[in-house]
């Protein structure tokens, strides 16, 4: 009987466990933003992306100028290489590599993990987004949302109620009326 006793207790705590964390799910509140929507909304963010792309078209023009410069320097080493001796031959080969170096050293300072472009991107768009954060808080707080998952991502999502997309209330609180 003890155990008869035991094993019912464990149900019934099992049961309420199950009953409370129900009750917990069903109180949790959920909502969806779309951010690409909201920073094709914002025209900084659209400076700033155009601001990027100029200057990384730039940096790309002098990289390109300098490989080219290298596969020139290759095509006239390959057709005059019959008359060189083994020293000029030597010569224009490591001015070659030195060419090829100079636009693989340019396009790691410029495009590279840590380079210009990744350090400007940081600098202009981490103030934007950084508002944003800020504002989604607030309106996750104002209306005791626990989660916001971005409906632009591939999260996986595969129906949003446009009733709970807060898209537009963000913007608002950014001061961006829509």
């Amino acid at each position: 009987m003890n155990n008869t006793f035991r094993t019912m207790m464990k149900v019934v705590a099992l049961l309420v466990t199950c009953h409370l964390s129900l009750l917990t799910c069903n109180a949790q509140k959920f909502a969806l933003i779309d951010m690409d929507y909201v920073f094709k909304n914002i025209p900084a963010y659209e400076r700033a992306n155009e601001q990027l792309s100029q200057v990384s078209k730039k940096w790309q023009a002098e990289v390109d100028a300098l490989t080219t410069e290298a596969q020139t320097m290759y095509k006239n080493y390959q057709n005059e290489v019959v008359f060189l001796s083994a020293e000029q031959k030597k010569d224009r080969q490591d001015a070659i590599m030195q060419k090829e170096k100079s636009a693989s050293d340019l396009k790691r300072k410029y495009f590279g993990p840590e380079g210009e472009l990744f350090k400007k991107r940081t600098a202009l768009m981490t103030p934007i987004q950084d508002e944003i954060y800020n504002a989604i808080k607030d309106v996750a707080e104002q209306r005791g949302y626990q989660l916001i998952l971005d409906r632009a991502s591939d999260t996986g999502i595969i129906f949003g109620s446009p009733k709970i997309d807060i898209s537009d209330e963000v913007l608002r609180k950014l001061g961006y009326a829509i």
